[in-house]
């Protein structure tokens, strides 16, 4: 990649860095995308970002769509060039936004994995025994487990949770989420005894000096990592009805069974941190298809 391309890739990671309020993940897949769609236009001739148009664009984003791309990153692709040529045009470095006139692919919105209530049970008799006192890494991941569930925590939102974000007199977690949005959020009693236990017995066995305030550690007393907790999560439900799946089956599972339960739909919102409410919205169909499904195999004229 030309020097001319290097220096505004990095004049544009200091655009997305300067209180946006974007995620680190979100500026580095910011960042990935602009370098691939300027490293495809180098390949076409392109010598200056300022001469990027929206025919050259779309060459990209038709070419990405034929290596088989889902939409949903297709879509976020194309929102982070709106952003790009948006930033060029504010900052003198082009004379127009191409990026003003393109179409973004909407992404298909496919119903969420929900962990069944059966497969919930298994998950946490296997994990119960395993929680002694003398075992730490058996009372973390079971804590990791019941505050996945309790709370609708992403998983990004739970290891970075920190010894001073608990509140245990009101059972409230104070969760750090998108943009650095915080939100209070409850967590129920076998959530709390979990809780309890690992911060009287568990936590000291594996901390150390490096381990500061981080609420969960791993077995070197550092913080513990989203890859470990997306490991445990898959492993557990390996076994059971719902099957292997990430930890955000369990953050839809909290939605969708408080919705179940008949918990408002705003109030769900706020609990899952959602800054729209359409975004929550998807875990009412969750909802009807279970309603359909229970139908379906219950009523005798369904």
């Amino acid at each position: 990649m030309n020097e001319a391309f290097v220096q505004t890739l990095d004049k544009f990671e200091t655009h997305l860095g300067s209180g946006r309020g974007r995620s680190p993940n979100t500026m580095r897949a910011y960042l990935s995308d602009i370098s691939e769609l300027l490293a495809f236009g180098e390949g076409r001739g392109l010598n200056r970002p300022a001469d990027l148009d929206l025919e050259l664009i779309r060459d990209f984003l038709w070419h990405l769509n034929q290596r088989g791309l889902t939409k949903t990153t297709l879509a976020r692709k194309s929102a982070a060039i709106r952003a790009f040529t948006s930033w060029l045009h504010q900052a003198g470095i082009s004379n127009s936004d191409p990026g003003q006139r393109l179409r973004s692919p909407k992404a298909s919105r496919s119903l969420p994995t929900v962990v069944s209530r059966e497969s919930l049970e298994m998950i946490f008799e296997h994990l119960r025994p395993l929680a002694v006192i003398d075992n730490p890494q058996g009372l973390r991941d079971l804590l990791v487990i019941e505050l996945l569930y309790a709370t609708g925590a992403r998983v990004s939102e739970l290891v970075g949770l920190n010894l001073e974000d608990i509140d245990y007199d009101r059972r409230l977690l104070r969760v750090t989420g998108k943009g650095s949005k915080q939100r209070m959020v409850p967590y129920g009693l076998p959530a709390a005894e979990a809780l309890d236990l690992w911060i009287r017995a568990g936590r000291g066995e594996l901390a150390n000096e490096s381990s500061a305030t981080a609420l969960l550690l791993n077995s070197r007393g550092r913080r513990l990592g989203v890859r470990q907790v997306y490991a445990l999560v898959a492993k557990l439900l390996k076994g059971t009805p719902t099957g292997s799946a990430g930890p955000h089956s369990l953050r839809h599972s909290a939605a969708t069974h408080l919705l179940d339960g008949g918990a408002d739909l705003r109030a769900v919102q706020e609990f899952l941190g959602h800054s729209s409410l359409g975004t929550t919205q998807i875990y009412t169909h969750v909802s009807v298809e279970r309603l359909k499904d229970s139908y379906k195999n219950a009523h005798p004229r369904a």
